[in-house]
């Protein structure tokens, strides 16, 4: 497992991150999490990245690799879902703090996000003031932001964030023109969420109302195969794209991580298929916006 610089932090993160939003599902069995968790702790993955709006995802972490604290770095998203509080405010991510270091059993949390919030909250400020004062307390290290387009935008310039999340992948690439280099020159961290796209090539027929149908539309008029090469192809893209510290992908399925951990491992993608890849998203883009 190769690992890269959070931007300007002292955080080293591992190019190939877990994504605990799947083992959120109350229908996933405990027993099941706990081993994913371990499996990718003891094969390197040292970044897990979850959120509030996870369901499970935060308290199944406290439970099962609390007593690994030491060994992986610790994201989380928050700003809603606080009783008693409207989402989006000062209390409401002062107290999504508290709560989750509650959950996942810590007395601090590498990396908060703001979980997508719009630009007007962001300008507003106070979710951000939220943000420093813990991170002044010392119950966060590092201040980020996970969104997209305008919001990203104004993030990133705001001098405020150590790092940022944002989608990144063979069917999400304008990030690669406009982010990334702003990122480098800066110091911020970035991570790649929808790393694999959503897996498209899953597909044969357009999955109609679910999440990756925006990312399977962009993969059929880039005219890319409907091939399970596209593991590989689409995690090494991600992971060894200049400016992102790592991808995270998720999964509940040992073998589906043992896969990915493979892939990661094997490092770039050689020069030529990487090209044809980025050039095919520049001939066939139509103005898509990043998705969140």
């Amino acid at each position: 497992m190769q690992y890269n610089q959070l931007g300007n932090t002292e955080l080293h993160v591992s190019v190939l991150g877990f994504g605990a939003g799947e083992i959120g599902d109350f229908n996933i069995e405990d027993k099941k999490v706990e081993q994913v968790l371990n499996f990718a702790l003891d094969n390197g993955i040292n970044l897990i990245d979850t959120a509030r709006g996870y369901y499970a995802s935060e308290d199944r972490i406290g439970r099962f690799i609390s007593h690994r604290r030491k060994e992986f770095i610790l994201s989380t998203k928050v700003g809603y879902g606080i009783q008693n509080e409207p989402d989006w405010s000062y209390n409401s991510v002062s107290k999504g703090i508290d709560e989750a270091l509650t959950k996942m059993r810590t007395d601090y949390i590498d990396i908060i996000h703001l979980h997508s919030c719009t630009l007007d909250v962001l300008q507003k400020g106070e979710v951000i003031e939220a943000l420093l004062k813990a991170k002044e307390e010392g119950k966060i290290r590092f201040a980020a932001y996970s969104g997209e387009n305008e919001e990203l935008n104004f993030a990133i310039n705001s001098g405020v964030f150590d790092s940022v999340q944002t989608s990144f992948n063979i069917c999400d690439q304008n990030n690669l023109y406009t982010v990334f280099p702003t990122c480098i020159k800066k110091g911020l961290g970035v991570i790649a969420k929808r790393a694999i796209a959503n897996a498209p090539w899953l597909h044969i027929n357009q999955p109609n109302g679910q999440y990756v149908e925006e990312y399977w539309k962009r993969f059929v008029k880039m005219d890319f195969s409907f091939t399970e090469e596209w593991f590989e192809k689409a995690i090494r893209f991600t992971a060894f794209t200049e400016g992102v510290s790592s991808a995270i992908v998720g999964t509940t399925n040992i073998e589906h991580l043992k896969r990915n951990i493979k892939y990661a491992e094997k490092g770039k993608l050689p020069d030529v298929e990487y090209f044809n890849i980025v050039e095919s998203f520049k001939i066939h883009n139509e103005n898509w916006l990043g998705q969140i």
